[in-house]
């Protein structure tokens, strides 16, 4: 099991996938032919629901179908994992996001978070992004974790955990490639000259992004290598002296 390094953040959150009830969801899912089946069966394309949600205003039930364009809001307690297309989403408690349409009705273009967390699972496709109130991320076929810390004035959190990401915040940007957790914060007001600033690991374990792969029929860098990194948030597959986190380097 991975070894979870926590801010403001429960154990419990982190373990959601070790639920009977999702285990059994998760098979059920499969089992019913993903998101392909339940979009020709005109099923709910949520995985799970705990808790209470909220749906473009109003209370969101487990057959209800989640489509771009639509927002989304998590109440305490709550746990929400859909899936929209080839992407698979894992909405935290007390979160709010939009997730808006791309080419086609099942395409998300881009994930707006305006609180909480989510982490999500992108498969290959056409270039997308996720918006914080301080970071742009654009995204290829990737794994994200990302949230808004309202405790510090909405700084935005972003971990590559594997793939490749375009990241913003202000006049500082970076193209991100990793196969093992490479973390930064986009701050509100520079600290050290710097918007983008290196974070560790938090708040997110490998298994969430492993199972939330498996709802889409996909698998992590690191489950196809064989082999994980150091978590760290800098990146890299092995631990080398000298090695800097990217967002050291912006400006020099």
């Amino acid at each position: 099991m991975t070894q979870h390094s926590l801010r403001n953040r429960s154990e419990k959150e982190l373990l959601w996938y070790q639920r009977r009830g999702f285990l059994g969801a998760a098979a059920a899912w499969a089992a019913a032919g993903g998101f392909a089946a339940a979009h020709a069966q005109q099923r709910s394309n949520i995985v799970e629901l705990v808790g209470d949600a909220q749906l473009n205003g109003a209370r969101l039930l487990p057959l209800q179908t989640i489509q771009t364009g639509d927002d989304i809001a998590t109440g305490p307690g709550t746990s929400l994992i859909f899936v929209v297309g080839n992407s698979s989403f894992k909405v935290r408690q007390n979160s709010r996001l939009s997730v808006e349409r791309g080419d086609s009705l099942n395409a998300v273009s881009l994930l707006r978070l305006i609180g909480g967390a989510v982490v999500s699972v992108w498969g290959k496709g056409p270039k997308r992004q996720i918006v914080t109130p301080t970071l742009t991320a654009g995204i290829r076929g990737t794994g994200v974790y990302t949230e808004i810390f309202a405790n510090q004035d909405n700084r935005s959190y972003l971990c590559n955990c594997y793939g490749t990401v375009e990241v913003a915040d202000g006049p500082d940007s970076i193209t991100s490639s990793t196969s093992y957790h490479q973390s930064f914060w986009g701050e509100v007001q520079p600290r050290e000259g710097r918007y983008l600033t290196p974070a560790a690991a938090i708040n997110h374990g490998d298994e969430e992004l492993e199972y939330l792969a498996r709802l889409v029929d996909q698998r992590t860098a690191w489950q196809i290598l064989g082999y994980k990194g150091v978590r760290d948030g800098k990146g890299y597959m092995e631990d080398k002296s000298g090695q800097m986190h990217p967002a050291q380097m912006i400006g020099r």
